[in-house]
């Protein structure tokens, strides 16, 4: 080597040492190590024929991957690694850079020129790639790690290289991204990602190789590392074919990655009208309603930036759909919030309430309320009309509304007559929330206002969206409730007098009802008449008078969901219950039917009497009957019974279900409605409602049956309820609750805790091949963390009960005597002694009778596995260690006087050990070769005793049965054991040696 080469040479690795301290010398670094690529690149050799040698370059590139193996072994954290990699990366970029600037300037000099695509730059990129690319399959996962780290410093680097070269280097870094070492696919994923820019951008993508974009997306929804999907994030570009997956990652479990997803994609959108506005929706919903205060704050901050990109709060209505959806109040009030200068700047003149649209009324409805909410009285007073104008303002909209849907409407388009038809009730609803707002200490604008909507109510062509807007107006302009009752009746009848009906029919059931003496037989019998009456009427009158009746439904469900007084305060309700929730009730018309029953448990549940009048009713509307009609129309019907009963013994208790002088049998009834209601298989929705409405009443402590707490415990497991979501998160956020507000309520899943394990651990062996569900082992974590005591919440002053895990641990021992248990689930119950909390301050009696079963089942040998025998060792273990001082008398003929100890040592006594139970098989052995060679039979003593094992055996059958309550089976399947069953236990009484008889 020529001395000036190897002067230039030498000077390289005083670079790479300097760079290791600081990055602030970087700069220097690279221009040095620049100059000496430069000035080596010109010292080259002639080498004929094939023309000259690069005697510079190639002694460069050796020393520059000499220096760039020394840190491949380096682990990561390491700072002065990091640095080099920095190094190595800004100095590839600043030659390319440079190569590419000096190819520009020659093609601007002489443009006929053919460009030369081979520099001394290209080709240190390419040496340098290849010799990292061997690296790739290193065994080392840190030379893997360091390879992929200087890859992608390397990619923005990259200029245009050899095909084959970039083919190879794509197919390794695809392969490097399935690496089973995270920080090697951390690399690969942030390598990929720099290049899928780049072949989006030319739309050169190899035909025989995988699609970069594709695969990012997999691995935003599938890597398991939450620094693997955020790179992926960050790094892949928005594209209609991605921002699918991007927006399902505002539901990510990892809270960081959700913010980034705000923070760093969404708001750098070039407008959020790329967005559909369903995707628009679900954006704001995940984010407004995330459980993170950062991730709020992110999504808040992107939504306030929405409203400039679209120039006004006008605009960003139109975004999002504020008719059926309550997501856009939850963005306008963010908007407000985050943005205080938006706020102050809304304003309302004559001009805005002029012309008004859906966006505008939903604006000024929504500015009212937020400043109602916040107690903002000056913003609200300069917002709000006089009552007088807002009534006029009503008044109008109305009348454009009974304008289009009369037959003078004017628009020949079905569809838009439609849409006009529903941005015009929109604005009379939205108008009609805000005059709930006013101030009416304008006597002339009140009467004026209570006249317009007192009128619009008892319209037959008001839209029944707006029965509700218009009764909220009505109770705040009526003196008192029994005044706006009345005017409800007076209204119904006003609107049922329009149609006539027959005539003879009609004075016959009034008559009935009128007579006080008559019996609630011919009350009955007359409404009956009434209704098939009704049904010989003609087709159009029919349909008129079934309108009219539902309006009227309306109009009384919606009074009585305001009430709050009982039936007895409102005496003009009785006239509604036998003239015309009665007869609803008996129509063929489902949803005539189905309101008059969802009337009918409303004023139930005002009214005791009526309650237990009427649970006879609901209770043969829940239960499903054999060959009834499984439609649409009776799962509402059915829904609607189910819900009015739990809400009927929320109320009353089970007073609600009891007739006047029967048995108390209320409890039984609502059991036996719930089992029912999951018997029925035709509406989700319906288990879904019996599931909530238990879980109420067991949380309210009305109900503490153990089995029904394990039968929702066990539907809450079930595969069986994975497409009942609303079931399972009613059930999932039920538990935690339960468990942790009442001491008492943990007792009630520790005294269900081996049940349930059982019973699901059959379950799960009996799973089908397209079946899910979570193994023994995390059921029984889950278990344990319910019954957790101290995570409960302090309650009158009481607080953790550390005796709960104690008796979970003494269940769990005497599960481990029990031979119909196999080797599996003891394994199961023997890592669950491990999860358990055992405080120092529990009462000694119950660590004697713990450590006294511990004891017993090492002594006695029950415990097969090795695995179980340790994990019962390392708790036993444990135990002694904590509670040394406690232990240290531990005499077992001193405990067999203890009173509180007799009830143990009865069930240990009882138990048969392997050393007998062995003797006793090869006695029995013995005693069968006797009798095969012409001995005398058994005598009787053991035949009794051979009796008495099946015995045994039996009431361990009906142990397992009575497990099997919470699984999906009938009573009648679970109180008669199959074939197998028989089979099986065949099979466990042959087996001698592995019996054990428990009492």
């Amino acid at each position: 080597m020529a001395p000036r080469l190897e002067a230039l040479v030498d000077g390289i690795p005083g670079i790479f040492m300097q760079c290791q301290n600081s990055l602030a010398t970087h700069r220097k670094n690279i221009i040095h190590l620049a100059k000496i690529h430069s000035s080596t690149s010109d010292i080259w050799e002639d080498a004929p024929p094939r023309g000259i040698k690069l005697t510079g370059e190639k002694a460069f590139n050796d020393q520059f991957l000499n220096m760039v193996n020394r840190i491949l072994p380096i682990k990561k954290g390491i700072s002065n690694a990091d640095r080099v990699v920095k190094l190595i990366g800004a100095f590839i970029m600043h030659i390319s850079q440079k190569a590419a600037e000096e190819k520009e300037r020659q093609h601007e000099e002489n443009p006929d020129d053919e460009d030369d695509e081979d520099t001394p730059s290209s080709r240190l990129v390419a040496v340098l790639l290849k010799h990292l690319m061997k690296g790739f399959h290193a065994k080392d996962r840190v030379v893997r790690y360091r390879v992929m780290q200087i890859v992608a410093e390397l990619i923005f680097s990259l200029g245009e290289m050899d095909e084959d070269l970039y083919t190879m280097l794509r197919a390794s870094l695809l392969e490097r991204a399935r690496d089973k070492d995270s920080n090697v696919r951390l690399q690969a994923v942030i390598a990929l990602a720099r290049l899928q820019r780049g072949e989006e951008g030319s739309g050169d993508v190899p035909d025989d190789q995988e699609n970069l974009t594709d695969f990012l997306i997999g691995v935003l929804q599938y890597d398991s590392m939450p620094e693997i999907r955020r790179a992926a994030l960050v790094n892949l570009m928005p594209t209609p074919s991605s921002l699918p997956a991007i927006l399902a990652r505002t539901r990510d479990v990892d809270a960081t990655l959700r913010k980034i997803v705000y923070h760093h994609v969404l708001a750098e959108l070039p407008s959020p009208l790329v967005l559909t506005i369903a995707q628009r929706e679900q954006v704001c919903q995940n984010g407004l309603g995330d459980r993170d205060p950062a991730v709020r704050a992110a999504a808040g901050n992107m939504i306030g930036g929405w409203v400039e990109s679209v120039r006004g709060l006008e605009g960003f209505l139109k975004m999002l759909d504020i008719t059926t959806s309550k997501v856009a109040e939850d963005a306008l009030f963010s908007v407000f919030v985050t943005r205080p200068d938006i706020f102050e700047s809304v304003e309302f003149p004559d001009s805005f309430w002029s012309d008004l649209t859906p966006e505008r009324a939903f604006l000024a409805r929504g500015f009212v309320d937020y400043c109602k909410s916040n107690k903002d009285e000056t913003s609200l007073e300069n917002a709000l009309p006089v009552v007088t104008a807002l009534a006029f303002r009503i008044q109008h909209e109305y009348n454009a509304l009974t304008t289009l849907v009369g037959p003078d409407a004017g628009i020949n388009d079905e569809d838009e007559l439609e849409m006009a038809r529903g941005d015009k009730e929109f604005i009379v609803a939205e108008l009609l929330k805000l005059a709930v707002n006013l101030d009416y200490a304008d006597e002339t604008g009140r009467r004026k206002m209570f006249a317009l909507v007192r009128d619009m109510a008892s319209a037959d062509s008001l839209p029944e969206g707006l029965i509700t807007r218009c009764l909220d107006v009505l109770r705040v302009l009526s003196s008192s409730e029994r005044d706006l009752f009345l005017m409800i009746v007076e209204i119904v009848h006003e609107l049922r007098d329009t149609v006539k009906g027959p005539d003879e029919t009609i004075r016959d059931r009034e008559e009935v009802m009128e007579d006080g003496e008559r019996s609630a037989a011919d009350a009955h019998a007359a409404i009956k008449a009434s209704v098939k009456a009704m049904e010989k009427l003609d087709p159009e009158q029919r349909e008129q008078l079934e309108d009219i009746n539902l309006r009227c439904l309306a109009l009384c469900i919606a009074a009585l969901e305001r009430v709050n007084g009982t039936l007895e305060d409102h005496s003009a309700l009785d006239g509604l219950l036998t003239d015309f929730v009665l007869t609803a009730i008996y129509q063929k018309h489902p949803v005539w039917r189905e309101r008059g029953m969802t009337l009918l448990g409303l004023m139930c549940l005002i009214s005791k009497p009526m309650a237990k009048k009427s649970a006879q009713l609901f209770l043969g509307q829940a239960l499903p009957a054999a060959g009834r009609n499984s439609s649409h129309a009776h799962s509402e019907i059915q829904l609607r019974a189910v819900q009015m009963l739990f809400d009927i013994v929320m109320v009353f208790h089970f007073d609600g279900l009891e007739r006047e002088g029967g048995p108390h049998d209320g409890e039984s009834k609502i059991l036996s409605a719930f089992e029912g209601a999951l018997q029925d298989e035709s509406s989700l929705e319906v288990h879904a409602a019996a599931c909530e409405g238990m879980a109420k009443l067991m949380l309210s402590g009305i109900v503490t049956d153990e089995n029904v707490l394990a039968r929702l415990v066990g539907l809450y497991i079930d595969p069986a309820t994975a497409d009942n979501q609303p079931l399972r998160q009613c059930l999932s956020y039920f538990f935690p609750v339960y468990c942790y507000s009442s001491l008492s309520n943990q007792k009630r899943i520790q005294k269900i805790f081996v049940k349930v394990i059982e019973a699901m651990a059959d379950l799960y062996d009996d799973l089908e091949e397209d079946e899910e569900m979570v193994s023994p082992l995390h059921i029984g974590t889950m278990l344990v963390d319910w019954t957790d005591s101290t995570k409960t919440v302090e309650f009158k002053g009481k607080g953790a009960d550390p005796s709960v895990h104690v008796d979970v641990a003494i269940d769990i021992a005497k599960v481990l005597f029990r031979n119909d248990v196999d080797n599996v689930r003891k394994k199961v119950y023997a890592q669950l002694l491990s999860k358990l909390h055992v405080s120092d301050t529990i009462d000694e009696d119950r660590i004697r009778r713990l450590m006294l079963l511990l004891k017993s089942l090492h002594r006695r040998r029950f415990l097969k596995d090795t695995i179980t025998r340790n994990a019962v060792a390392r708790f036993e273990t444990g135990l002694a260690k904590k509670f040394a001082p406690l232990l240290e008398s531990f005499d077992e003929a001193q405990l067999r006087e203890l009173e509180a100890l007799k009830e143990l040592f009865e069930f240990l006594d009882k138990l048969t050990s392997d050393e007998d139970v062995s003797d006793e098989a090869e006695r029995a052995a013995s005693e069968s070769g006797r009798r095969r060679a012409g001995s005398k039979p058994p005598s009787n003593a053991e035949s009794k005793q051979a009796q008495g094992d099946v015995d045994e055996d039996s009431v361990e059958r009906s142990e397992t049965s009575t497990r099997k309550l919470i699984l999906r089976k009938h009573a009648k399947s679970q109180s008669v054991p199959n074939e197998t069953d028989q089979s099986h236990h065949k099979d466990e009484e042959e087996a001698i040696e592995d019996d054990l008889v428990i009492n």
